[in-house]
């Protein structure tokens, strides 16, 4: 039998009745999973494994501990042997030739009638793969194709209109700093899924561009000081589509959470009746200062850290250098900022660190004092999007000019304010 003489379907089996012939575990895995896909099953075998055995003593099926016998076939709608026994098995199959049943022949499969494939579920989609007789190959390949669909490498998105259009949801996704790379695994699963994506100016753009083409995409990007979509009609769109049937992917840059009003946009969908999912992302927060070696916190520098989005809540915060201030687009409040910082009396050697355009190719590293950092970014034109980070763990940075790394830093040796590109 060649590959090119198999007709791919799928078999309806729900209410049906069909036989096993065979006690053994194979036999119970065919059992399994002719009882998932509803069929009333007979195993005729004179033993049973312990998994049969199981699903017999469990009411799920019909073990009848006998041989097999011609009669078996009689009124069934499929057949599936698997004694290990090439003589029962090849009886089986003739017999269910002779009615004309559709019958796979464990023993034989260049003579089956039928192949059972290797399968795996993702969703509400079934994945069956026949790789010409070769069962660990038919296997990897349900794997691979498994795994694509589940990473979102895939899509899973239906294209056929939804009969309820009750049945549309919202994905809050957290797409990180801006590279598909970032994003989750969840994150980019649902993406795949997606009729309607609402996308933010700073979240993974080019995964924009592997949607299918009638996936719709509602630009509602943002940036300081410019909201050409208002927050109330973004909370709208994602409703408006979800009720019409979609499934919607808001998709952010960052954490939908972390300064993201993915709260006020979950909120509004529950209170309109729409499901709501939220996938947490990479914050920029901690993955931007991270792409210029910053971690956030560090052993003998910093225990904790706040996150801020302006200036007037600096008053808020540990004014120490062992504790991380991060400041979201917030260089256009940089003079400001540093300000606030220096009533607030942190010192003005205090390192600090810009990075612009987190994990991106044209990614800039701006190294600084408290006292320094304002000027140096408007000689450079630093621009957002960009994180601040202030305290002693821009010292750990590799970008940092090597005095930044001396103990006695700010009292012996005096500032080199440095930028660095990538």
């Amino acid at each position: 039998m060649a590959i090119q003489d198999i007709y791919p379907t799928a078999l309806r089996l729900l209410g049906r009745r069909v036989l096993v012939v065979g006690g053994g575990p194979v036999a119970a895995r065919r059992a399994k999973g002719l009882l998932d896909a509803g069929a009333q099953v007979t195993v005729v075998a004179p033993a049973a494994c312990p998994a049969l055995d199981d699903l017999a003593g469990a009411g799920l099926l019909d073990w009848q501990p006998r041989p097999y016998r011609s009669s078996d076939v009689d009124g069934v709608w499929f057949v599936q042997t698997a004694t290990g026994y090439a003589a029962v098995d090849t009886q089986v199959a003739a017999d269910a030739e002779a009615q004309r049943i559709w019958c796979v022949n464990a023993s034989d499969h260049d003579a089956s009638a039928a192949w059972t494939p290797a399968v795996a579920v993702v969703d509400d989609v079934k994945i069956a793969v026949n790789a010409g007789g070769d069962p660990r190959r038919a296997m990897a390949l349900r794997d691979a194709v498994a795994t694509a669909l589940e990473t979102g490498d895939l899509p899973l998105r239906r294209h056929r209109a939804q009969t309820d259009a009750t049945a549309g949801s919202v994905a809050l996704v957290g797409g990180g700093p801006g590279v598909s790379g970032l994003i989750t695994v969840r994150g980019r699963r649902l993406l795949g899924q997606a009729d309607v994506v609402v996308a933010d100016r700073l979240g993974p753009r080019n995964l924009l561009a592997e949607l299918a083409p009638d996936v719709r995409v509602v630009e509602v990007g943002k940036t300081p000081g410019h909201h050409p979509v208002p927050q109330a009609e973004i909370n709208r769109i994602l409703v408006d589509e979800a009720l019409a049937g979609h499934r919607v992917v808001r998709l952010k840059g960052g954490d939908p959470y972390v300064l993201g009003r993915g709260g006020e946009e979950a909120e509004f969908c529950r209170q309109h009746g729409v499901e709501v999912e939220v996938v947490p992302g990479v914050t920029s927060a901690i993955s931007v200062p991270a792409a210029a070696g910053i971690p956030v916190t560090h052993r003998g520098l910093a225990k904790g850290f706040s996150v801020v989005t302006g200036h007037e809540e600096l008053a808020e915060v540990p004014a120490r250098p062992d504790h991380t201030v991060i400041l979201l687009m917030g260089v256009g409040q940089l003079r400001a900022s540093a300000d606030s910082l220096a009533r607030a009396g942190l010192p003005a050697e205090t390192p600090v660190g810009i990075v612009e355009n987190g994990y991106l190719p044209n990614q800039r590293v701006t190294i600084g004092t408290l006292g320094t950092i304002a000027d140096q970014a408007e000689a450079a034109s630093v621009a957002n999007p960009a994180v601040i980070v202030i305290g002693d763990v821009v010292r750990v940075s590799p970008f940092a000019p090597s005095h930044f790394k001396t103990a006695d830093y700010g009292t012996t040796t005096p500032n080199a304010p440095r930028v660095a590109a990538r």
